[in-house]
């Protein structure tokens, strides 16, 4: 199952309860299903979880039951089906609309009014519009409408609800999105999906961590690559003045780093430093061997 299927199952969980929330999710859906217009209501989902909450969600809203439903052991493409004149003229009166006008779908924000019912119209809108992309591949939940006066008022509530969302036109369909993680949890929040919420911010907090580490990784993997190029390049110059004879005349306190650099070739900086008796500072360390690089280049400054 998709992460998209697995939040709608867990939205279908929620109980239909008070009437005004049951007419704003309903309402939610009717703006955002496949079609809703003065002649037809049509929905189809493959949602068999939001298929048996449909019928119990449109009694409870406007307490009307489709003309069509798909039998109960029915599997693939669900449709749902109003054609009934009275009962469309019921379901757009109880909208604010006007039956008999030519239906211009729009956002009655007298319905939405309520933080409740704001958040059942949107779980309404995700519904029968919506998908979510698994997290663990990028961040992205849209809603997508033919109606494209009702998108972009959709866009409208978001924003004053302070979801601020992006929209795009997309083969004649107004599309509202989201592409930051933070914001689509919150949506998924308000909505009454916290557990997809949840999941989405450990998806984001893991992938987030092994970045984070990778990070670590390859900076330490940088850090180790120019360690050992130091080193090489500073036995090259020890065996270089080594075998000028050269290092023999160099102050003790050279000879000795340079006779402890050669036995241990691979330790950092920090571990040559207590190799010394008593041991030096890595500062102390890094300036020598410093001065006998630059000894290595320019013999003549050995005196």
């Amino acid at each position: 199952m998709s992460f998209s299927f697995d939040t709608k199952n867990e939205l279908c969980r929620l109980p239909v309860q008070r009437l005004c929330c049951a007419r704003a999710e309903a309402y939610g859906i009717l703006l955002y299903c496949h079609t809703f217009s003065a002649s037809e209501v049509r929905m189809i989902t493959e949602n068999v979880n939001f298929a048996a909450r449909l019928p119990k969600l449109f009694q409870r809203a406007f307490d009307v039951r489709f003309d069509r439903e798909p039998e109960e052991s029915a599997s693939g493409k669900l449709v749902f089906q109003i054609t009934e004149r009275e009962k469309l003229d019921h379901i757009i009166n109880l909208l604010g609309y006007e039956p008999r006008q030519n239906l211009a779908l729009h956002i009655n924000f007298a319905m939405v009014e309520e933080e409740c019912c704001r958040a059942s119209f949107l779980r309404g809108c995700f519904f029968a519009g919506g998908s979510l992309t698994d997290p663990s591949k990028r961040y992205h939940l849209e809603l997508t409408t033919s109606h494209l006066q009702a998108g972009r008022e959709l866009g409208v509530l978001l924003r004053e609800s302070g979801y601020p969302p992006k929209n795009i036109t997309r083969n004649s369909s107004f599309v509202t999105y989201f592409k930051q993680s933070d914001q689509i949890e919150d949506f998924l929040t308000m909505i009454g999906a916290p557990v997809a919420a949840m999941k989405l911010m450990s998806t984001k907090l893991e992938k987030d961590l092994r970045n984070d580490v990778n990070r670590r990784l390859n900076c330490d993997s940088a850090n180790l690559d120019k360690a050992v190029e130091a080193a090489q390049a500073q036995t090259e110059a020890i065996r270089k003045l080594q075998a000028s004879g050269r290092l023999m005349l160099l102050p003790d306190k050279l000879q000795q780093t340079a006779a402890l650099r050669l036995e241990f070739p691979e330790l950092a900086l920090a571990e040559l430093a207590e190799e010394f008796d008593p041991p030096v500072t890595k500062s102390c360390l890094n300036h020598r061997l410093r001065k006998l690089m630059e000894l290595a280049k320019d013999p003549e400054k050995i005196k």
